[in-house]
């Protein structure tokens, strides 16, 4: 449907990256608004991974000095959170650490960001109700709380399991993976944001729509988290019911696309006028359906493969600042959270992340850090 190299998306995107870098200098980024500059949030907020990981990404694609070079000191940074500031940590340090610490310690062998990398993953264990069976998700009052999110953050732990050759940390990723699946997906494919349980019994409670429209709604980012994070939890374990969780959830957001193959930012809206695209959701879930694309059997493949390539060639023509060099996001029209009204057709530095990671596995990247 659209005009898309991918080679020659990658050329463009490192000297997009590049002229970032001079950009936001040391900035840890989140949203950039209409006027195209990224914001700089502090270390301990959630998405301060994204950025050193695509340069990580980029670096590894294109050895590229001066993307490595920006991108070394990031985890020795988020490290400093857990002394200065431990209280505002939670779930999210796979999304922070996978993304500074692993990849470096894969990419170059460093012993340092191993051991902080560890020291991550010990953190994200702690986090984990054994009753409940459930990693918790945010801090405050929220105990029983667990969110579709952090099916990616599992990797953390899978990886952890991996590099110590302690299976503790890969039974709590299946335990946490298991109780989403079990309350978190429809029988149609569908995902809820929030699940509530009592964190002294471990009983479910409720489902609550979180930053989907309601709590019956279909969150169209929850379900690209779900996608990706069923598909990776597969490929750490082998087991086949999470393959099949994420070939549901990836069939209910494939049919519920619009023309362009961008998503709305829910999929249950009850009219789409006026109502915002998520291109975030839209690259999330194109690089979790590349990798169903590589685990299923030849035959069905090429559902998965296509369904990514037409949302990632919509995104390049459609929602990329490539005529715009002083804007410093890659996609615009990211939806934050609609149903609070916050970062409303913004660049977010996760949907960048993504789109580029995306890019990366269609031009050959092997190494998998999620």
């Amino acid at each position: 449907m659209y005009k898309f190299n991918q080679q020659e998306i990658l050329k463009k995107l490192e000297v997009k990256v590049e002229r970032m870098v001079d950009q936001m200098g040391n900035k840890s980024p989140h949203v950039a608004g209409s006027d195209g500059v990224y914001d700089d949030m502090p270390h301990a907020w959630w998405t301060s991974g994204f950025w050193p990981g695509l340069l990580w990404v980029l670096y590894d694609m294109t050895d590229n000095e001066k993307l490595k070079s920006a991108a070394m000191n990031w985890d020795e940074e988020l490290q400093k959170c857990f002394s200065e500031h431990p209280n505002e940590l939670y779930h999210d340090v796979g999304f922070q650490f996978l993304l500074t610490a692993v990849i470096k310690h894969e990419i170059l062998e460093s012993e340092s960001s191993l051991g902080i990398g560890l020291e991550a993953s010990n953190y994200l264990a702690g986090r984990y109700n054994p009753v409940g069976k459930f990693i918790r998700a945010w801090n405050g009052d929220k105990i029983g709380w667990a969110i579709i999110d952090c099916m990616m953050n599992l990797s953390l732990l899978f990886w952890a399991s991996n590099v110590t050759g302690d299976p503790r940390y890969k039974h709590i990723a299946i335990l946490h993976a298991d109780t989403i699946m079990k309350h978190g997906i429809r029988e149609d494919g569908s995902v809820c944001h929030i699940l509530s349980f009592d964190p002294v019994t471990g009983d479910f409670i409720e489902s609550i729509g979180g930053q989907g429209n309601a709590p019956d709604s279909a969150w169209s980012r929850g379900s690209a988290w779900a996608i990706y994070g069923f598909a990776n939890t597969y490929r750490h374990t082998g087991d086949s019911r999470y393959l099949s969780a994420a070939k549901r959830v990836a069939h209910h957001f494939i049919a519920g696309l619009p023309e362009d193959f961008v998503p709305y930012w829910d999929f249950r809206l009850t009219s789409t006028e006026n109502e915002p695209r998520d291109t975030s959701a839209a690259a999330i879930a194109a690089s979790g359906l590349l990798e169903i694309a590589e685990l299923v059997p030849s035959n069905e493949s090429r559902l998965y493969a296509d369904a990514a390539t037409n949302i990632l060639a919509s995104l390049t023509e459609n929602y990329g600042t490539w005529d715009q060099p002083d804007h410093q996001g890659i996609l615009v029209e990211g939806t934050g959270h609609k149903p609070a009204n916050d970062n409303i057709n913004v660049s977010l530095i996760y949907g960048d992340y993504y789109y580029i990671e995306a890019i990366a596995k269609l031009n050959g990247w092997e190494r998998r850090i999620f």
